[in-house]
């Protein structure tokens, strides 16, 4: 039986979940409230998930690059947790980024999908933080793996400024920037303020979500080294040759 005191989630457990679940309340009702695009109509307000979705990845592969370069300077293993979880939850992200950017193109595009060069670059940023999850699977010892992927977490950062800025360096299907710009925002105030409180409410999401994976990352962690550190008898020494002297 389980007593009530082991049974009940801490405050600490539970307030990132809040967080988050607020986070997503605020995004849905701003998103829902502002009026929608004068030529893409309610389409529009799929902005106010596909952009925060993508600041969420260019700041997650950030994290992943700062946590990769501390772990090569410091060798101390909250470094490489500090990447892992986030470039898990900047996976997340970019796949989610991608997916409502098809959805938009369909009905603006005409097709689910073109070779531009924000997409492409987008699509390749996405498969290589895939890989730097999978190298991190390659090998059970903590600083070997840790070594791996700060290397590789630090090089794949140069993918965001291209991603962020292709659509300045080549010519491109994808809209140019609307709010960074040398002449203001070329968006109706309304929408440029529920657009920030969207990317606001995500930049308080991913802290939440930081928090939850880091300890999920800690304890795989310790999981990892306690059973390295098991001294029990390998499967074969527990076999015993029968003896045979009294005959059958």
């Amino acid at each position: 039986m389980t007593s009530p005191e082991q049974s009940e989630l801490s405050p600490s457990s539970v307030w990132p979940w809040v967080v988050m679940a607020v986070a997503g309340l605020v995004t849905f009702v701003a998103a829902m409230s502002v009026s929608p695009d004068a030529v893409q109509g309610q389409l529009s307000r799929i902005m106010y998930v596909h952009v925060p979705a993508a600041w969420l990845a260019y700041l997650a592969f950030g994290i992943t690059m700062f946590g990769s370069a501390m772990y090569l300077w410091k060798k101390s293993l909250k470094w490489d947790r500090l990447a892992h979880s986030s470039a898990e939850i900047g996976v997340f992200f970019t796949g989610l980024a991608i997916a409502l950017g098809m959805t938009w193109a369909k009905p603006t595009w005409g097709v689910w999908w073109t070779w531009d060069a924000r997409l492409t670059l987008t699509a390749i940023m996405f498969f290589v933080y895939l890989g730097y999850l999978a190298l991190r699977r390659t090998t059970d010892n903590l600083e070997v793996r840790a070594k791996r992927a700060s290397i590789l977490g630090v090089v794949a950062i140069i993918q965001v400024p291209l991603v962020h800025f292709s659509v300045v360096w080549w010519r491109s299907l994808h809209q140019a920037p609307t709010i960074i710009r040398p002449e203001g925002p070329d968006m109706d105030t309304s929408m440029v303020v529920t657009l920030l409180i969207a990317v606001a409410s995500f930049t308080v999401m991913y802290v939440a979500m930081m928090i939850k994976r880091m300890e999920l990352a800690h304890l795989e962690d310790e999981i990892t080294i306690e059973e390295q550190s098991h001294q029990g008898p390998a499967a074969g020494d527990a076999v015993v040759a029968p003896d045979l002297a009294g005959g059958v």
